[in-house]
This record gives structure tokens, sequence and C-alpha cells, in this order.
């Protein structure tokens, strides 16, 4: 188990492992473009071998990509659509050319189609984006905090998508999000709801499936559907529920990222490394 942050990669992307570094990070999240949109700067080979010369320089065990924002697999509008399907294509190519593990992604909202509809539109979608990629970064979905009619904030709808007949063969992965599963109440504030979540994210989904985590603390409390990030230990999760995660034995070779400020993140790193001792 390993921890790190959400580096930025202001100046050149080539910055993040030394950015991730001087936080205390072992492994780190980055964005490769705007989140929300806009120029997207070029990756080449010769940048992404000097990426990871600087991620092996720097100490870095791992490091994943987080999409942008503006995806909505399940608009009914066509430029958000399909520029969905391109964006996130571009993504994982993007992140394999850097050596990125992972690539997570939010999927959009049901708003627009309904749920059955939006499901059939994000599975068709999901796997023309999908459709004859040969990179070695792998594809997430990241549990939502369920505001709205948000896809993916339970483990039905997790699996509904990742097992449905046109995806099952791109082997998806799961992110896990302690603040956003926490919002969508699922609970993790003691060893005894630790298990009970665990052992329902098994049988529903499969712990074959989650592949790393967000670890962020809660502003809000159990099931208030709310998408707000505390730092470890001042919020309603609390540094008993991280200290009943961090330490159970099924997770252990699952890296934790933060999500957090950085006024604070070198601080909830510490927390964390101390818990793992």
């Amino acid at each position: 188990m390993l921890f790190g942050a959400h580096v930025s990669i202001a100046g050149a992307i080539t910055n993040a492992p030394q950015n991730a570094a001087n936080l205390g990070c072992e492994v780190f999240q980055m964005f490769t473009r705007s989140p929300q949109g806009g120029f997207t700067p070029p990756i080449t080979e010769s940048i992404g071998k000097e990426f990871q010369d600087r991620c092996k320089a720097f100490n870095q065990k791992e490091w994943a990509v987080h999409a942008p924002y503006i995806i909505n697999f399940a608009s009914a509008n066509n430029r958000i659509r399909f520029g969905s399907i391109k964006i996130v294509r571009e993504e994982l190519e993007r992140a394999s050319l850097l050596g990125a593990k992972y690539l997570m992604a939010h999927l959009g909202s049901y708003k627009d189609l309904g749920h059955d509809l939006g499901l059939a539109q994000v599975a068709q979608d999901l796997a023309e984006m999908l459709k004859g990629y040969k990179g070695e970064t792998q594809f997430l979905i990241e549990i939502a905090a369920g505001a709205g009619e948000i896809i993916g904030d339970t483990f039905e709808e997790i699996a509904e998508i990742i097992y449905h007949p046109k995806l099952k063969k791109y082997d998806i992965g799961v992110c896990y999000d302690t603040e956003h599963a926490f919002a969508s109440g699922y609970d993790c504030r003691t060893p005894e709801t630790v298990d009970t979540t665990l052992k329902k994210f098994d049988k529903i989904i499969g712990l074959d499936k989650l592949k790393m985590a967000h670890c962020n603390d809660s502003k809000v409390e159990l099931g208030a559907k709310k998408d707000r990030h505390e730092h470890i230990g001042d919020g309603l999760i609390g540094l008993k529920g991280f200290q009943a995660l961090l330490t159970d034995k099924r997770l252990q070779n699952i890296n934790f990222y933060l999500e957090t400020d950085h006024d604070k993140v070198e601080k909830d790193l510490a927390i964390l490394k101390k818990i793992r001792g």
C-alpha cells in the first residue's frame, strides 16, 4: 500500500514527478490537460520517455491520470457525447505514453436520457472508445458522490456498466473514492462497517476489479450525496475510519491517492504513513 496525491503539471507535464516527490508522495495522480477543456499540450514519445525517467529519478512507484470533468457519455448533445469518446480515448493514449497505470473517469449524468436509454448509450460509447485500444493504461470508472442523476454512485450501477455485454471483454476496473462512497451511503468509520462495505463491493463488483483508491475525508454526513472533500481526520469519516480502512488486509495492495487541498496535503500524507506504520 503506497500513498500519494493529485499534483500540478504547471509549467510542463514533466514537472509532475518532482512536484509529487516534494510533497512526500510515493505515487501520484494528475491531469494531462485542463480539466475544464481548452488547449491540450501534445505528448510525444520523447516527452513520455523523459516523464518516465523523471518518475524513476524521483522514486515514484506508480502514477495515474484523471480524465477531464467535461465528459458525459449519457448526453443527448452529440457534440458532448462524441467529444467525450474522443477525449477519453486521447487521454488513454496519452496516459500510455507517460507509462501511467490507470486512467479514471466520471462518466457523466443520466439527466438527459434517463437510466435505461442512458445506460445503453454509455455502453455503446465506452465500447466505441475502447475499440482497438492497445495501450498499457487501464480504464477505470470512479465511484461518484451521488448528486442528481450522476452515473456510478452505487456498486450496482458500476457493475451494470463494467459487466454489460458490450463492455465485459474490456476489463474495466474501479477507482474507489472514500468521500464519494461515504456520501453515497457506504460507511467506513469502523472495522465492522469497512467489513460490510468491502463484502458488498466484492459480492456486487468483485474486489479483483478494485485497482486504486482516492483517499479523502468528508465534509458531509453519510449518504449526503455531495462531493465535499476534507483533510484526513478533520471530516466525518475521521481518523478511526481511515485506521479501519487502511489496516484491512483486503486492501493491502491498493494504493491511495489524496485529493485534498494542498495547504495540508503533506500532513495528510504523514497521517496515512503513520497509520500504515
